[in-house]
């Protein structure tokens, strides 16, 4: 008898990979390890907030979808914690002094063109993201908080104060991912698309990289 590997396990497994490559990124280790400067910590926030940007709006259009509407939930919302943070870190005029790096105008255009017309496209994004913030996130938030002297304000973003327990969160939403009614096919497509995702946030904190050294040069 064949063991039916559930879906959401196959996803992480497959994906696993492409995580830990995202992460160990040279940008990112820096910052983490306390290498990186305020400076860097900020950069990072002002990408994050292109694309949130576009991966908010896809939600508000995908709400209607039967299969990508069982995904959303204003719980997750990230938008209104990176503004009140770009405000707290760069001042009053913070949108004025934003500009995204080629990677980041990458990954907003194709979350943007997924998340128009493609449900699975949609959700592979939103998995990505959100269930990376409520484990990784979570931990990088209270290093910076440390490591900058931090409360609450500049890391709103990694802040779920309506998800009491983010463990459980998770495991309810890989239950949805085991109920989605998608063939092999969309599913490997899926698949496909959580590891592009892995790849733009990658080559973003390449780009974060190459901006940092250029500006010391």
């Amino acid at each position: 008898m064949t063991n039916v590997v559930a879906f959401s396990s196959a996803l992480r497994d497959r994906s696993s990979g492409a995580h830990s490559g995202s992460e160990s990124a040279g940008f990112m280790t820096d910052l983490i390890q306390g290498r990186g400067s305020r400076d860097d910590y900020i950069a990072l926030v002002t990408q994050h907030f292109f694309i949130y940007e576009a991966l908010e709006a896809a939600t508000e259009r995908m709400r209607r979808d039967p299969v990508a509407a069982v995904f959303i939930s204003d719980k997750l919302t990230r938008l209104p914690a990176l503004e009140a943070d770009l405000e707290f870190l760069l001042g009053a005029d913070w949108r004025a002094r934003l500009e995204p790096l080629p990677s980041t105008r990458r990954y907003v255009a194709r979350i943007n063109q997924v998340g128009a017309a493609w449900a699975g496209g949609f959700v592979a994004h939103h998995y990505t993201r959100y269930l990376g913030d409520l484990s990784g996130g979570l931990f990088i938030g209270r290093l910076m908080q440390r490591r900058f002297g931090f409360e609450t304000n500049g890391i709103g973003f990694y802040l779920f104060d309506d998800i009491a327990n983010p463990k459980a969160f998770k495991d309810v939403y890989r239950e949805q991912l085991d109920a989605v009614p998608w063939d092999d096919a969309e599913k490997e497509r899926v698949i496909d698309e959580v590891l592009l995702a892995y790849r733009f946030n990658t080559e973003l904190f390449e780009d974060l990289e190459r901006a940092k050294r250029a500006a010391v040069a």
